[in-house]
């Protein structure tokens, strides 16, 4: 387990970033200490987070990325959102022009 000052090294976030989305929701710890209130977050919680980051570099709003991680959406369905978000960009680039 890492605290959350190791954890947002390795993960090249902000403690506030990981506070922020355990206070929302979006990505909470493997364990809070219940007699300190210090976070805990496993290696294999990586991955997910890098998922959220991937999408919030795409432009999804956090409520969005929060209903994908809600829902485990399968491949299929998140591919069919990035195409969807991925439209988007094209005809918003093309009423810029």
């Amino acid at each position: 387990m890492f605290t959350v000052g190791e954890f947002s090294k390795i993960a090249q976030v902000s403690k506030r970033f990981l506070r922020y989305y355990d206070q929302i929701g979006l990505f909470t710890p493997a364990h809070t200490d219940p007699t300190n209130g210090r976070r805990y977050y496993r290696a294999d919680q990586l991955p997910t987070l890098n998922q959220i980051l991937a999408l919030k570099d795409l432009g999804f709003s956090l409520e969005q990325i929060h209903d994908v991680a809600r829902n485990h959406l399968s491949l299929s369905d998140m591919q069919a959102m990035l195409a969807r978000k991925k439209a988007e960009i094209v005809l918003a680039e093309g009423e810029a022009a």
